[in-house]
């Protein structure tokens, strides 16, 4: 291994804002803990919470880097006490609490995934964050099984696009709702069955047209706002509606009536603030029954853009149009 330096560059938050004030700094290298690993990173996945963060509207929990960045992958240069699941020189892929745009970063060893030969590395930074949204919104959360019918919001995104080959390589029917048909069409090669504009279409009527009136049994929403009374109605007796950002305010007018007569569930989840003893449990459950899928090649997650690291704010303008269809990744 090569010596590590004192310092490295990352990317820092100057003051809350737009993308212009994420500026490169100078830090020093941290040194991984107990139960920690300091990863050199090669790539680093960009996703809303960041975009949040850098507005203002979402601290890093107590004890995070203040650094944004939720996802990276790269090469184990440094192993804390007790971290014996990796070792120095693997290539790993890891969810961590911040701290990702940057050239090295501390990442809990447990929440640390090997990266299989199927992906580049640079595909592997689009996926801890992702992978374990999914996984655990859709499959934990929303218990997705074969034969069912998911309705993905924003079936374009990041997280959109790694729902569709997830569910679809576990035996479901899934439907997406975009804003272009260049998504649709992107979102139906990845395997969904079928795609709403919804800028022309009501996607409540297209979920009961594609399930012969039955709705959809688990959906999962980013959107918020007039989507929650929607997404009751689209929703099968039974249904699960999974609820994982607001990006149209989480207020909402809603007749609870439904969530009565059709016995609905509505749960959502955070990662970020969750503990490291549920997140590696994630992570142990993703190696078990996801990394079978990835290593074979038929998950694996669909790249928009990438940008060195030092043009984090082009990355955040591309994010912030909501033209992007996949994942943007910063190269460290």
């Amino acid at each position: 291994m090569e010596k590590l330096p004192a310092q490295m560059t990352v990317i820092g938050i100057s003051k809350p804002g737009g993308p212009e004030v994420l500026l490169p700094e100078t830090r020093p290298v941290p040194s991984p803990g107990p139960g920690e690993i300091l990863i050199k990173v090669i790539a680093a996945g960009v996703n809303r919470p960041d975009v949040a963060q850098r507005s203002g509207s979402y601290p890093p929990p107590p004890g995070a880097s203040d650094l944004p960045g939720l996802e990276i992958a790269g090469e184990v240069v440094a192993v804390g006490a007790g971290a014996s699941k990796h070792k120095l020189g693997d290539k790993v892929m890891s969810l961590v609490a911040g701290g990702g745009y940057a050239q090295y970063c501390i990442a809990q060893a447990a929440q640390a995934m090997a990266v299989p030969p199927s992906l580049s590395m640079l595909e592997a930074g689009a996926i801890p964050e992702t992978l374990m949204t999914v996984w655990h919104n859709v499959f934990e959360r929303g218990a997705l099984k074969a034969g069912e019918t998911l309705l993905i919001h924003g079936g374009s995104s990041g997280i959109g696009t790694m729902a569709i080959q997830l569910a679809k390589a576990f035996g479901a029917k899934v439907i997406v709702t975009v804003g272009s048909k260049e998504k649709a069409d992107a979102c139906l090669k990845l395997g969904a069955d079928r795609a709403v504009n919804y800028k022309t279409d009501d996607f409540v009527a297209e979920a009961k047209n594609a399930t012969d009136g039955a709705g959809a049994n688990v959906i999962l929403d980013m959107v918020g706002g007039d989507y929650i009374e929607r997404n009751y109605d689209a929703a099968a007796v039974e249904g699960r509606v999974v609820q994982i950002a607001f990006l149209s305010g989480p207020k909402a007018n809603v007749n609870f009536a439904r969530l009565m007569v059709k016995r609905l569930h509505h749960t959502g989840s955070t990662l970020r603030p969750r503990s490291n003893a549920d997140k590696a449990a994630m992570v142990a459950a993703i190696e078990a029954k996801v990394m079978p899928l990835l290593r074979d090649g038929r998950v694996k997650p669909l790249i928009d853009s990438t940008f060195p690291l030092e043009k984090a704010a082009d990355a955040h303008r591309r994010m912030e149009t909501s033209e992007h269809i996949g994942k943007i990744v910063l190269v460290a």
